[in-house]
């Protein structure tokens, strides 16, 4: 399963650090990564692989939004297939 990670917040150091290291803490494969920086704030979206994950959708969701909380960002995450959904006309 693959998914659409997002993550916006005031730019500062470590942000990508602290993302892909809780994607390594649920083996989580980044298959594709864009960031920017518009202004003061940073902006990354991230296309994922879930196939190899140790952890529940779920637990992972949270796990994530949790560690936004922690640097300051707002980070979300949907399965490829709902989000695919919801942006076909």
């Amino acid at each position: 399963m693959r998914a659409i990670l997002t993550v916006i917040g005031k730019d500062k150091v470590g942000i990508v650090a602290g993302i892909s290291s809780e994607l390594l803490n649920y083996n989580i494969n980044i298959i594709d990564i864009s960031q920017t920086i518009m202004e003061d704030f940073f902006t990354m979206v991230l296309m994922v692989d879930l196939s190899k994950c140790n952890q529940s959708f779920e637990v992972i969701k949270n796990g994530l939004v949790l560690k936004g909380h922690d640097l300051g960002l707002d980070v979300k995450i949907q399965r490829e297939e709902i989000f695919n959904s919801m942006h076909t006309l």
